[in-house]
């Protein structure tokens, strides 16, 4: 049996409150979230209080109360916690950042994942409201966003957890990178 199809099947049983899925689940998947996690835990400022690790526990732990998911796969598995994970760098640079904005808030480099070509980085507030201003805009193409930057998804893994081409994530990844890029480098 591939990956793809026992994850599935794991991810079924282990909504089904199956405890033995439930534990060959996080087998199956945790390097996979911790990589992630990794990933995105170089972006933020080496002072950052969250670890790689903590923010896999703190992603799995809320995945595991997610109820009435029709998981489709791992790529869908994966996409759900890529939005997890970006709500808690969320929160965490919330918290960190209650006293003023922009004082001391995490940064994540935008270079890289969006190729932005700017000497500046945007928090992870910034980010996250251009996010949601994007997402309003357009919420597949935001959702497009989360799962490749965030997430380390494909093209084409993306394309499955949305029922689009990869073509067509192709097309909406690039319109994101321009949009974002305009709305994160404005004076």
């Amino acid at each position: 049996m591939d990956t793809e199809t026992e994850v599935t099947r794991l991810l079924q049983d282990a909504t089904r409150g199956d405890p033995k899925a439930e534990a060959a689940l996080i087998d199956a998947v945790y390097a996979d979230l911790r990589r992630r996690a990794g990933a995105m835990m170089k972006r933020e400022n080496p002072d950052h209080t969250l670890q790689p690790t903590a923010l896999v526990h703190e992603t799995w732990m809320r995945l595991i109360r997610q109820e009435n998911v029709d998981w489709k796969g791992k790529a869908h598995f994966l996409a759900v916690a890529s939005t997890l994970m970006r709500r808690i760098l969320v929160d965490h640079a919330r918290k960190r950042n209650a006293a003023r904005r922009g004082g001391g808030a995490p940064k994540i480099s935008l270079e890289d994942g969006l190729g932005l070509t700017t000497d500046s980085d945007a928090d992870v507030l910034a980010l996250h409201e251009a996010l949601e201003q994007l997402g309003a805009l357009d919420a597949r193409q935001a959702d497009i966003v989360v799962m490749r930057f965030f997430g380390g998804l494909t093209n084409a893994e993306c394309g499955v957890v949305l029922g689009v081409s990869t073509r067509t994530v192709e097309g909406d990844w690039a319109m994101a990178r321009a949009w974002l890029r305009r709305r994160l480098t404005r004076g």
